[in-house]
């Protein structure tokens, strides 16, 4: 036995430093305390949830391989990123709440005079590897040395393209702390992060930062980063509330009947950051759609109130669909609802309870327009809320069709 032990410990040592590290000691022991750990593994709120692509291997290579689609999933140009600066951040929001969509699910969040990073993700690739994976569409708005202090990183889960170890370990030098879900922290801590910096916390828990409480709140996924998914590490969504204002974040998740009790806990919410891209008939348990998305936000609010800020899209490839779909099904599903949703470029700034906010399909103008046209104008934010009722009554697609490749989910 001894010989299997050493080789099994020469992997390891061979494993790459991206990959991270199991939970163990303590650590471990609080995991296996968790109520939602169960039969070795994490449990999914709703029920078991497929986290392999379900179908076969031929049917998924016929929609991967598609001559007319695989041209829709990257820009046909360049994406408009918005060249922030310090000049962007250095005067605090009016409102006192201010959000910047840094590509993907990364979001800078002012809140109350706090500053909160969600999901950064700094690297070029989403690997564990710098020659291979999905790389960048667009380059980060800015230097992640220029972004300034930050109060406090906050995780949703181990995946490459939410915990990126270039990024992690850049943070590490400085003095922020780091909010994640219970198990995530053996992976801050093998790549230098100070255990006395990591705010490490099961679903329904919460943590007191600067004024700030953040509780992570259950979502619908799994983890991962190693040869084995041992599901040893939790996923989560996460709210933020400061004195004035709250704020929601999803992480990665399919859509599950709990964002409502979520609203009714801790919401309403000024903003929500909801998971909308790399959703596919092949997974559809894990990613919601545009639609699943907009229902989310919907259930977090009671509501149309607030504002949904999509996230999860157009800085990655990593699903068949057209890399405009989440932001056109995300215009639809809004106009529908009659509710606000916020569309920046990558790297724009915007208070999400301002009068005005970036509402403007930015993205016809760097893609390949799909077979039906794209839909009509979408006029401005001020303009579109006092004619939402009319519009609905006469139809929520006037003048086009669906986009393409959108499933029902």
């Amino acid at each position: 036995m001894s010989g299997f032990r050493s080789l099994s410990s020469g992997l390891r040592a061979l494993q790459p430093a991206a990959f991270g590290a199991d939970p163990s000691g303590e650590r471990l022991a609080r995991i296996r305390r968790s109520p939602h750990f169960k039969d070795g593994v994490f449990q999914n709120p709703g029920g078991p949830a497929r986290t392999r692509p379900s179908g076969s291997t031929l049917d998924f290579a016929k929609v991967f391989f598609d001559k007319e689609e695989r041209p829709r999933r990257a820009p046909a140009g360049t994406v408009p990123v918005h060249p922030t600066t310090l000049a962007d951040l250095a005067a605090p929001p009016a409102s006192g709440l201010r959000l910047t969509w840094m590509g993907h699910s990364s979001v800078l969040a002012e809140i109350d005079g706090r500053r909160v990073l969600f999901d950064p993700v700094w690297g070029e690739r989403c690997s564990p590897f710098s020659f291979a994976g999905p790389k960048r569409l667009h380059p980060v708005p800015l230097p992640l040395a220029a972004l300034g202090p930050v109060d406090v990183v906050v995780i949703s889960h181990d995946h490459y393209d939410h915990l990126d170890l270039p990024t992690i370990k850049a943070l590490a030098g400085t003095d922020t702390l780091f909010a994640v879900p219970l198990g995530v922290g053996a992976h801050l801590e093998h790549w230098g992060v100070s255990a006395d910096r990591l705010r490490e916390l099961d679903w329904h828990e919460a943590t007191k930062i600067g004024g700030l409480t953040l509780t992570a709140t259950p979502a619908r996924h799994f983890c991962g980063r190693g040869l084995r998914n041992t599901q040893h590490t939790l996923w989560a969504s996460w709210v933020v509330e400061g004195e004035d204002h709250r704020i929601y974040h999803s992480g990665d998740t399919g859509y599950f009947d709990g964002f409502e009790e979520i609203g009714a806990q801790h919401g309403p919410f000024d903003a929500t950051m909801i998971q909308i891209g790399a959703y596919s008939d092949f997974w559809p348990d894990i990613h919601m759609t545009p639609e699943e998305g907009m229902r989310a936000h919907l259930d977090l609010q009671g509501g149309t109130g607030g504002v949904m800020l999509p996230i999860h899209w157009a800085t990655f490839n990593l699903a068949t669909h057209a890399w405009t779909d989440p932001g056109e099904g995300t215009l639809a599903a809004a106009r529908a609802a009659g509710a606000r949703a916020a569309l920046p470029r990558p790297g724009e700034p915007f208070e999400p309870t301002a009068e005005t906010f970036p509402d403007q399909p930015w993205w016809r103008d760097v893609a390949l327009a799909p077979a039906a046209g794209w839909r009509p104008p979408v006029e401005p934010a001020t303009k579109a809320k006092a004619d939402t009722e009319s519009d609905d009554s006469r139809g929520a697609v006037e003048g086009g069709e669906a986009p393409e490749a959108i499933p029902a989910g």
